[in-house]
């Protein structure tokens, strides 16, 4: 979620060291941790009730998002372009069939 490395995370520590001392420090880490939670709590919970109002499920409304991942651009264009055989027909005869219309040439 969050790109923080090592380093990020012990200079916020040093920074909350100074800012709230060392006395304080436990108790307003607590603060931060129980308030992300609530955050965490109430988004979820207006997520749901935005999905009970409009009569949706959501797990069906997220397989419909991600299948419409298939329909982006670079998506479309990777696999028109893609260099694959085309896959032959099963038929009871032993030659192939043409990729193309004969006919038409």
């Amino acid at each position: 979620m969050f790109d923080i490395g090592l380093g990020e995370i012990l200079m916020l520590g040093v920074i909350g060291l100074l800012i709230f001392g060392p006395d304080r420090l436990p108790k307003a880490a607590a603060d931060g941790a129980r308030f992300l939670r609530q955050m965490r709590t109430m988004a979820s919970s207006a997520k749901q009730d935005l999905a009970d109002s409009a009569g949706l499920d959501i797990n069906e409304a997220m397989d419909t998002v991600k299948g419409l991942a298939d329909l982006h651009p670079k998506r479309l264009a990777s696999t028109i372009m893609r260099d694959e055989p085309v896959a032959k027909a099963t038929s009871k005869s032993s030659e192939p069939r043409p990729t193309f219309d004969p006919d038409a040439t």
